[in-house]
């Protein structure tokens, strides 16, 4: 069976992740799976619709496939796998076809790529959505420094720092998804999605699709991430990690404590690196902008950083118990941190010549 099913069902072009028993985790073949369909569809007059999915009851996407990254020789495989998937990412923010992701289960990592970036986003009850990089020493890529500082106040930098899990109620507040469609009710959807009239133009067609999803879509439970917005705007306002883990402290609700204890399990060197690329990403104007950063990032983090040995702990020897880098907060190098920011591989994206234009509408408000 391939790891991809590329499908047209009435005048719904539909892509489905087949990997189910590993979470449908991605690989550089489904990468171009996944673009060789948004050239099909999009070629293709009779699509009114691109549904992405994943097959299984656990999950949309759990991430990128670590262990092939990790078993991989040398740099080049990581490098072609990133460039290619950050491009699709960024494919899928432009896309002028009605794209729809419904984020049931487990979406992570890449799996936020595919679908963070999509026009419609659906989320169910068994949602759960993270970007928890800065657990084995990376960083939230695949746009997540993009995202993240467009949630509301700090909570994307709660949430890029922790790692923490999303349900359907905190990923709409946070800006990482539109709808909340039960479970039971997706059948329908995708019915209604399949039922779409043909040849629409574009803001019609997006219109169509809105309203094929809200007429199946409920109203969240209150937002716990909402409920603690104050603490967390409070706590996570500074620039500075050390400064943060301070107010933390210094707060000593429940809730601090626990969200400083995370922090302290996490990479030094990726959480220095991460407040950094989300500080940055607030101000780009361009998706491209922070893709490229995270892209020149990664490899550094690869190379010399503390990816490989979280990948160990995680997911090789999964012992849990990962060796930093350095490992206290005070010793790592910020010169350091600074140089991995720097480009160390052709660009991704040439910058183009209308870099100024408008970037894509933001998902949520600081």
């Amino acid at each position: 069976m391939s790891d991809i099913l590329v499908e047209r069902t009435g005048a719904l072009g539909r892509i489905r992740l087949n990997r189910p028993k590993a979470l449908n985790a991605l690989t550089h073949g489904m990468v171009g799976a996944i673009d060789a369909a948004l050239d099909r569809f999009g070629a293709d007059p009779g699509v009114a619709a691109i549904l992405l999915t994943g097959e299984g009851a656990r999950g949309l996407c759990a991430g990128g496939d670590l262990r092939l990254l990790y078993e991989s020789a040398g740099p080049g495989f990581a490098e072609d796998f990133w460039r290619d998937e950050y491009r699709l990412d960024a494919r899928i923010a432009r896309l002028e076809k009605p794209f729809v992701a419904i984020m049931d289960g487990i979406t992570m990592g890449g799996g936020v790529g595919l679908s963070g970036h999509a026009r419609h986003r659906v989320v169910t009850e068994r949602s759960r959505i993270a970007m928890p990089e800065t657990g084995i020493g990376y960083l939230p890529d695949v746009g997540g420094t993009w995202l993240l500082p467009r949630a509301p106040g700090e909570i994307g930098t709660y949430l890029g720092l922790t790692g923490a899990q999303m349900g359907a109620a905190d990923a709409i507040f946070a800006g990482f998804a539109d709808a909340l469609v039960p479970a039971a009710a997706l059948p329908g959807l995708v019915d209604a999605l399949a039922a779409l009239p043909q040849g629409a133009k574009q803001e019609a067609g997006h219109a169509a699709v809105r309203a094929a999803i809200h007429a199946r879509a409920v109203t969240p439970e209150p937002t716990p991430l909402g409920e603690a917005r104050a603490l967390i705007d409070a706590c996570f306002a500074f620039d500075r990690v050390a400064d943060i883990l301070a107010a933390l402290a210094a707060d000593g609700s429940e809730f601090a404590t626990r969200t400083r204890t995370t922090l302290l399990e996490k990479s030094p060197s990726s959480l220095v690196l991460t407040l950094r690329l989300l500080r940055l990403g607030r101000t780009s104007a361009r998706l491209e902008d922070c893709l490229e950063r995270e892209f020149h990032a990664s490899l550094a983090l690869l190379a010399e950083g503390d990816f490989r040995e979280g990948i160990r702990a995680a997911v090789i020897d999964k012992d849990k118990t990962p060796r930093w880098s350095p490992t206290t907060l005070d010793a790592v190098d910020l010169e350091r941190i600074e140089a991995w920011l720097a480009p160390r591989a052709a660009p991704v994206f040439p910058v183009p010549a209308d870099a100024s234009r408008p970037a894509p509408a933001s998902r949520g408000a600081r």
